[in-house]
């Protein structure tokens, strides 16, 4: 599939990676739905972005938004053929802090957001794309989940995080394998530290601490390689099932 051609609905399309594949898409004269929980961003990226980017208002958690917002994309685009997963939260905190355990609702929360609402909506995506008219290989859509570099290393105090994000590495297979039957490819990003809202909010001093222990580019990555890698993947149909590291050879530490 060209990225040209692509209609991708892209949850936490209004800032960060989201923002930037979306952008990437546009730019290569696709259309996009940008899903997202904050309206009031929105007027200002539908300006810079153009006529082919459209935003509806939706929490990945819930699952009636979600149903919904797919419906109202189709409805928009004509279709959908691609769905990327870029809403997030960092959860971060331990388990035993100082003045008691960490409270469950904490924990399920990140997981509420990171993997159910990847899952949320990977299916209702699917549940679209299985109806689009088969192209080379049969192929009818493509789903690209984010996890983080986290699944695999996670540090102290982001057990909530790294959970979250290595359920979505472990449904990435199983989800590819029952897709297949229908032509839609599941794949996962897996980026390390990039400059994204959560990240650009620390203090300087943290950014380069940050980028030191990176071994090469010794930088945050950029948004635009994580889009670059996006439509790569969209446009590669022998990409599937499997989790690519975006994370400039870096390996976190435990704290």
């Amino acid at each position: 599939m060209q990225v040209a051609h692509s209609k991708a609905v892209i949850s936490g399309g209004l800032s960060g990676l989201g923002l930037a594949v979306a952008r990437h898409i546009i730019n290569a004269g696709g259309e996009a739905v940008l899903l997202d929980i904050n309206e009031s961003a929105a007027a200002s990226v539908l300006q810079d972005l153009g006529e082919r980017a459209h935003f509806i208002q939706a929490d990945v958690s819930s699952e009636a938004q979600i149903e919904a917002a797919m419906q109202q994309a189709v409805e928009r685009m004509g279709g959908i053929n691609v769905a990327v997963s870029c809403a997030g939260i960092l959860g971060a905190g331990r388990v035993l802090g100082r003045e008691a355990p960490m409270p469950l609702d904490n924990f399920a929360r990140t997981v509420n957001v990171n993997l159910i609402g990847t899952f949320n909506l990977a299916k209702s995506a699917a549940w679209q794309m299985q109806n689009n008219t088969a192209g080379e290989d049969g192929e009818r859509g493509v789903i690209i989940n984010t996890a983080s570099v986290a699944a695999f290393e996670g540090q102290i105090g982001q057990a909530a995080y790294s959970a979250s994000k290595g359920g979505v590495v472990g449904m990435t297979l199983p989800m590819a394998r029952e897709f297949t039957r229908f032509g839609i490819r599941v794949m996962t990003i897996a980026p390390g530290v990039f400059h994204t809202p959560m990240v650009d909010g620390m203090p300087e001093e943290v950014h380069a601490a940050l980028a030191a222990k990176i071994p090469f580019p010794s930088r945050l990555g950029k948004p635009e390689e994580f889009a670059s890698l996006a439509a790569h993947i969209i446009e590669n149909r022998y990409f599937n099932g499997t989790t690519i590291r975006l994370d400039g050879a870096t390996r976190l530490e435990p704290k």
